[in-house]
C-alpha cells in the first residue's frame, strides 16, 4: 500500500463521502480499466495531486470507496444469536444497493485478474476486514454454544457467503436480493453450521 498516509491532508467526512460516491458512480459507468484519476479529479472538482496525496493510488481509492459504501460492519452486529446476526447483516442493506454492488463486484472480479494492485487493495481493505468481522460472529456463536468448535463448516462460511453473490450473478444472471440471501442463509449456511 501507499506510504502517502503520513503526508495526507485531512478531508472532511462529507467531502470524503462525496469523493467516494463519485468514484463508485464512475466505476459503474466506465468500469475499472477505463476509470482514470483524471476523470475522478474532473468529476469531483479535485486535483489529481490531491487524490494521489490522499489515497496513493487508484486501487486504494477504489477499495476505500467500496469499504465506505458498506452501511454497517458485520462485527458491529450482536443480536445474541448467529441466526439473528446473519439476518441483521442482510437487513442492513436494501435490494437497490445490492443490485448496484453486484454490478461493481462483477466488474471488479474481472479487473483483479489483470491488476494485481487492485487485487491487493481489495483483499487488504475489503475482504480481510469482512472475513475478520464474519469470524467475530462465528467466534461468538461458538462461545455461546450455538456452533460446535470442531464443526468443519466453520472454515467455509466466508466462502459460502461470498459464493452466494457470485453464484446468483453467474447462474441466475440476477443480482442477489435480500430475499435470496435470507433464504440462502436458512437453507445452506445455518444448516451447515448445525444452527
Amino acid at each position: 500500500m501507499s506510504t502517502a498516509s503520513t503526508t495526507r491532508t485531512r478531508l472532511t467526512p462529507q467531502r470524503s463521502a462525496e469523493l467516494y460516491e463519485a468514484v463508485l458512480d464512475l466505476l459503474r459507468e466506465v468500469g475499472y480499466d477505463a476509470l482514470t484519476m483524471d476523470a475522478i479529479a474532473a468529476r469531483t472538482r479535485s486535483s489529481k495531486a490531491t487524490l494521489y496525496r490522499q489515497w496513493g493510488s487508484k486501487p486504494e481509492l477504489v477499495a476505500k470507496a467500496l469499504r465506505h459504501n458498506k452501511p454497517v460492519g458485520a462485527g458491529d452486529i450482536d443480536t445474541g444469536s448467529l441466526r439473528g446476526d446473519f439476518h441483521a447483516m442482510v437487513d442492513s442493506t436494501d435490494d437497490c444497493q445490492l443490485e448496484k454492488d453486484s454490478g461493481l463486484i462483477r466488474g471488479l472480479a474481472q479487473a483483479i485478474h489483470h491488476n494485481p494492485d487492485l487485487h491487493k487493495a481489495l483483499r487488504e481493505l475489503i475482504m480481510e476486514p469482512e472475513i475478520n468481522e464474519i469470524n467475530t460472529l462465528l467466534r461468538r456463536a461458538v462461545e455461546r454454544g450455538e456452533v460446535s468448535a470442531d464443526n468443519p463448516a466453520l472454515g467455509f462460511v466466508t466462502h459460502m457467503l461470498f459464493g452466494a453473490f457470485f453464484a446468483r450473478l453467474m447462474i441466475d444472471d440476477r443480482a442477489p436480493d435480500r430475499s435470496y440471501l435470507s433464504d440462502y442463509l436458512d437453507a445452506v449456511v445455518l444448516p451447515a453450521l448445525g444452527v
